[in-house]
């Protein structure tokens, strides 16, 4: 398969990198983003600059990496929209982190419009974009998948296709966002309590790491944790406080009980109520440290 014609909407800290991967591998890459700064530091690399989302809209597929789904929604079906553009059989690939119920309004949008939709969120922080080290969860028609495989193995390391739902991605994504938040909140209450015992928390996390838990995700968020390295922030705790929310709302739906996702809603809360808004999602595994250290001036 030979160059494809990609657009991508929303130059964030991840559709950057991916945009940037895109053109290395060869593809006609062409970008949208509300604000004009990224657009050209882009357009110095290669790509062409689209003054509407219209604009990007006319390839083989066009990717969104967008923060929420008010903005998904705001592209996909407004005036110049994905779906009112989108030429008939163009693939809207969606790799936001977005609820499952509009994963479904999306796929259901396309289909009447003649255009194909499929969801490909992503693990990774924006380092991983960078890089092209992307885990890739796609789902969708198998024909639409396949399509649009030269796209995610140019922004990532592995691609996992899971259903013919598009939904089912969205789901995966946001369970696995709840699995980081609940290590975040894990690692963060065990830090406090041997850094409470006199324990070197940089110490600790190596034994961790080498033994029991050798998993990236508490390699990196131990050392954020440890470090209190909380910005600037690679994925900001407003995103992971929405992000919980997504994940209780599917649970809602699928009548799945997630205590400590309810847990985790209320840290969220707590960093945000106290001024996290700028910080990284992994200052939550601040505030059991924080807390201990109130107790002392309440004797």
């Amino acid at each position: 398969m030979g160059p494809m014609r990609v657009g991508i909407i929303g130059l964030g800290n991840m559709g950057a990198g991916m945009a940037a991967n895109l053109i290395k591998a060869g593809h006609d890459v062409t970008v949208y983003n509300r604000s004009r700064a990224k657009v050209d530091a882009l357009a110095a690399a290669g790509a062409r600059p689209a003054a509407s989302v219209g604009e990007a809209c006319s390839g083989d597929a066009v990717v969104t990496m967008l923060a929420d789904d008010a903005a998904v929604s705001a592209v996909t079906f407004g005036p110049d929209g994905i779906v009112a553009s989108a030429a008939p059989g163009t693939v809207h690939i969606s790799s936001s982190t977005i609820s499952v119920a509009l994963a479904k309004r999306l796929l259901d949008a396309h289909d009447a419009a003649g255009s194909r939709f499929v969801s490909a969120p992503v693990f990774g922080r924006p380092e991983a974009a960078a890089a092209a080290a992307l885990f890739v969860v796609a789902a969708g028609a198998q024909d639409a998948v396949e399509s649009v495989t030269p796209v995610f193995d140019a922004i990532g390391q592995r691609t996992f296709v899971v259903s013919t739902d598009p939904s089912a991605a969205n789901l995966v994504k946001l369970s696995g966002n709840f699995l980081i938040g609940s290590v975040i909140e894990s690692l963060g209450e065990a830090m406090a309590l041997v850094d409470r015992g006199g324990v070197d928390k940089h110490q600790y996390l190596d034994i961790l790491t080498s033994t029991l838990f050798s998993a990236p995700v508490y390699r990196t968020y131990g050392n954020l944790i440890a470090s209190e390295q909380f910005e600037p922030a690679g994925f900001a705790a407003p995103l992971g406080h929405k992000d919980i929310g997504l994940v209780l709302a599917a649970a809602d739906e699928l009548r799945v009980p997630l205590p400590i996702a309810s847990l985790l809603r209320d840290r969220f809360l707590r960093l945000l109520a106290g001024g996290g808004e700028r910080l990284d999602w992994s200052a939550v595994g601040s505030l059991a440290a924080r807390d201990a250290a109130a107790s002392d001036h309440s004797a």
